[in-house]
Formats: C-alpha cells, structure tokens, sequence
C-alpha cells in the first residue's frame, strides 16, 4: 500500500495521481493542462482524410435513413371479413411496403418495413398509418393495441435464430 501525498486525490497515492484532469496540477503546482487558447475551439479532425492537400472538404452527409421491420396490431368491434379483407387490400396496394396483412373478425396485423432516420420516425410513422388511412382504404374503426419496431438487424438476428413469429404467407392480405 502507498503513501498518500499531499494534493493526492482522495483514495489515490502519489504515484496514482490524476494529472491529466482539468483543473489538476503537476508536482510544481503549473496546472496539468495548458490554460485554453482560441486554437482549443476549435474542431479538428481525429482522423486523416483521404483527400488530397488543397482539395475542398467532403459536405457532411446528411442523416442516413435506415430500414424498420414495424408490426402494427390492430383490434376493435367485429366486422365483416370480406369489408376487412377488402380493405386492407386496398391499403397494400395503395401502400406497397406491406410484407404481410393478417386479419380475423375482431383484429388484424400489419408486418411492413418502414425507411425512416430513426426509431422515433418509424415509430411516428408506424402510428398514423391506421388512422390516416381508415376512411380511404374503408378500414374498420379500430384502435392500435400494439407495436413493434426493430432495425433491419435485428430483424435478421431473430429470423436466423429462429426465433420471432414466422411469416405466415410471403406476403399478400391473408386470414389468421
């Protein structure tokens, strides 16, 4: 065990100490770090470009948007199949992301991939669709009850883990 020394950080020894933090000083009482210049604000670049001397800089590339496996499920009173069935065709045609569209009396779920920057957006997406589309596609009143939004990874990491729901129908409106 070391001897604490003077100006230690609590816990620490002599040999242990934190220099290196701001507002901490050297054995000679200069601080650790050089005091700010107007050179520390600004950004540099950490790691070395490509690009030639001279040459003008790439533009930032905008957000990325990435691919959502969504699940929407949906339920309310009793309606009548073919009316469901109907619409929800109409809505996969209307809408060509639709993987799948399963449907029963009662309830229904939508299985679709969504391009959106984050999962907040998809999200977003994910819970207007119903409801934006109800008197269009002649859909049902009914309310969303359930959500699931995970990225293409994901996705991928469950079907080839074999877990996750398999698909019923490749793709297509289809009952339960």
């Amino acid at each position: 065990m070391g001897r604490t020394h003077d100006g230690a950080l609590p816990g620490t020894t002599a040999e242990r100490r934190l220099g290196g933090i701001a507002g901490g000083r050297t054995a000679g009482g200069r601080p650790a770090r050089p005091e700010p210049t107007e050179e520390a604000d600004t950004v540099r670049e950490l790691r070395p470009s490509a690009r030639a001397e001279g040459a003008p800089a790439r533009p930032a590339a905008p957000d990325q948007a990435r691919l959502w496996h969504v699940v929407l499920s949906v339920a309310g009173e009793s309606t009548a199949l073919s009316a469901l069935r109907a619409g929800l065709e109409r809505l996969a045609h209307d809408h060509s992301f639709f993987l799948t569209a399963r449907y029963a009396a009662d309830h229904a779920e939508l299985r679709y991939w969504e391009q959106a920057r984050d999962l907040h957006d998809a999200a977003a997406i994910a819970l207007r669709l119903w409801g934006e589309h109800k008197a269009t596609a002649g859909l049902p009143p009914w309310e969303i009850v359930g959500l699931e939004v995970v990225d293409r990874a994901t996705y991928h990491q469950r079907v080839a883990e074999g877990f996750g729901e398999p698909r019923p129908q490749p793709g297509g409106v289809h009952p339960y």
